[in-house]
């Protein structure tokens, strides 16, 4: 009997933290096909076009989601009738539509939901947009201060710095369409400080052999960019950029804007890490969350809403 080109587990959250190391991780496993690319975001759509976000290359990235079911499920034909077959879009557990769809179309699938520190998710996720030249804000702290207003505006969902942590609100939600049964909760830490007993868990729970795989790739770090006469004069360049390259293919726009990127970056150097101050600022745009996914999970997060800043991958794992 053929099996219908669909997949077996998804990799649904959170952004910026750990999804892409986790499921290069697993792709190196012999019985998993992973699709490339690894985020299609398919389950984000109503096999429909994406919405038309307006941020700073967000009209650029939309060409990138695969919205028409066909395209889709091509993606998995490559993979071996023995294989398990799994795709990872971030913005699925942070997705209230997603969630209906997927439990309506994959009744069976196994999802797995990364989740890291939401203030460090936050400042990671400030750091990749300003560093790769399109967040306009230099200060992360003014910058997610402005959430609603971009949502107002139209930014697209990575620009939601506080949103995409409320990872509580997220998983109350999914749960009323897939069965908690279904879902691997990880934690980021765990990932990076015990990543050989991490993957066997997400094996184990896939359904594979364990033991097989016990590294996870490190992340893409970016240099870090100062704020000043260079990312005064680049950074508007980056974006204006941007904004044309939503007229050619993405491929186009990524090979040309890579130089100028690098000219961005280059010299810079390991990110700073946030201090204790502002951690306890934004400490309460998350602390009710943080118990409600307590609640949920049996799970202690407690150490979420400390002041102490752990750093990126290459940090912690150093």
């Amino acid at each position: 009997m053929t099996r219908s080109l669909q997949p077996d587990f998804l990799i649904i959250g959170a952004p910026k933290a750990g999804t892409t190391a986790l499921h290069a991780a697993l792709a190196q496993h012999p019985q998993v096909f992973s699709t490339t690319p690894k985020e299609p975001k398919y389950w984000l759509c109503d096999d429909a076009p994406p919405p038309a976000w307006s941020g700073p290359g967000d009209k650029h990235s939309q060409q990138e989601w695969f919205w028409r079911r066909r395209d889709y499920e091509r993606l998995f034909e490559p993979a071996r009738p023995d294989q398990v077959r799994g795709e990872s879009t971030a913005f699925y557990l942070w997705n209230t539509g997603a969630h209906r769809r997927i439990g309506e179309a994959l009744p069976e699938v196994r999802l797995i939901a990364l989740l890291r520190d939401p203030i460090d998710r936050a400042y990671s996720n400030w750091m990749h947009l300003w560093c790769d030249g399109l967040e306009p804000v230099a200060d992360f702290e003014a910058a997610f201060a402005l959430q609603d207003q971009r949502v107002e505006d139209g930014w697209a969902p990575f620009w939601r710095y506080a949103d995409l942590g409320r990872y509580g609100e997220q998983l109350e939600h999914l749960y009323r369409y897939v069965d908690p049964a279904r879902v691997l909760v990880l934690r980021y830490r765990e990932l990076v400080d015990e990543p050989t007993a991490t993957l066997d868990r997400a094996c184990r729970f896939l359904g594979i052999d364990e033991g097989v795989v016990d590294s996870v790739p490190r992340d893409n770090l970016r240099n870090f960019v100062e704020p000043g006469l260079r990312s005064d004069v680049l950074g508007p360049v980056v974006r204006a950029g941007a904004r044309l390259g939503q007229f050619a293919p993405p491929e186009v726009w990524r090979r040309a804007s890579a130089p100028l990127v690098r000219r961005l970056q280059a010299g810079g150097g390991h990110r700073p890490k946030l201090s204790a101050e502002a951690r306890e600022r934004l400490v309460p745009h998350f602390a009710d969350d943080v118990a409600l996914l307590s609640r949920l999970t049996g799970q202690d997060f407690a150490d979420w809403i400390s002041t102490e800043s752990r750093g990126s991958f290459s940090e912690r794992s150093a």
